[in-house]
């Protein structure tokens, strides 16, 4: 197997095994069978579970974070000083995030399970890897973000963007079991993209709320 083959398959193997299991309870021994690879293979392109899971991540910020930041740009300059829209954000960035994963549909759902177990699981190394590989992007759409959203206090933003995110990861986890629900209960059938589409006007209203306990 060509090296470029073995990490592919050393990658696929824990991306499915990470969002299965979850990352304590997968081993380098799990991986390794699964991939049919030998240690030795994981230690020489990844040289740790910790850089394995992080490149599990890069995989698909990579080219996400790439796209994302050149629709940010072209965004920024047709507003020409204006402030951002709520909405249009969170199309730009859905739009992105389904365009990246356009080659397997399935990897944005694992993606955001991955995220969630990332946040449940206590990665500190993987929220600072995160951060400094892919902060700087992150930071220009948090900006875009303040601006579409003036009435909110610094505080009100950081919680409704945080259940925002728990919502988008919940529905995204769970997107099959999903759209088979709506498929049975409508009678008709739902892609992820369409799954979006309903969940970006929920997430708007809730980040715009002007209700409050």
């Amino acid at each position: 197997m060509a090296q470029k083959d073995t990490a592919r398959s050393i990658l696929d193997a824990a991306e499915e095994l990470f969002s299965e299991r979850g990352f304590a309870e997968t081993s380098l021994r799990n991986i390794t069978t699964k991939a049919d690879v030998n240690l030795a293979a994981v230690n020489y392109h990844f040289g740790s579970k910790k850089s394995l899971i992080q490149a599990v991540f890069a995989r698909f910020l990579n080219p996400f974070v790439a796209d994302l930041d050149k629709v940010l740009s072209r965004y920024e300059r047709e507003l020409e000083g204006r402030p951002a829209d709520l909405m249009a954000l969170l199309r730009l960035l859905s739009e992105t995030a389904l365009s990246a994963a356009a080659d397997k549909p399935q990897r944005l759902n694992i993606f955001m399970r991955l995220l969630g177990l990332a946040y449940s699981q206590g990665q500190g190394h993987l929220r600072r890897f995160l951060r400094l590989e892919y902060g700087h992007v992150f930071l220009r759409y948090s900006d875009l973000l303040t601006q579409s959203t003036p009435e909110l206090s610094d505080e009100d933003r950081f919680w409704r963007v945080h259940f925002m995110l728990g919502a988008t990861m919940f529905t995204l986890n769970g997107v099959d079991s999903l759209t088979a629900m709506a498929e049975h209960d409508l009678g008709k059938p739902a892609a992820t993209a369409d799954v979006i589409n309903h969940l970006l006007p929920f997430l708007a209203s809730g980040l715009q709320s002007s209700i409050r306990g």
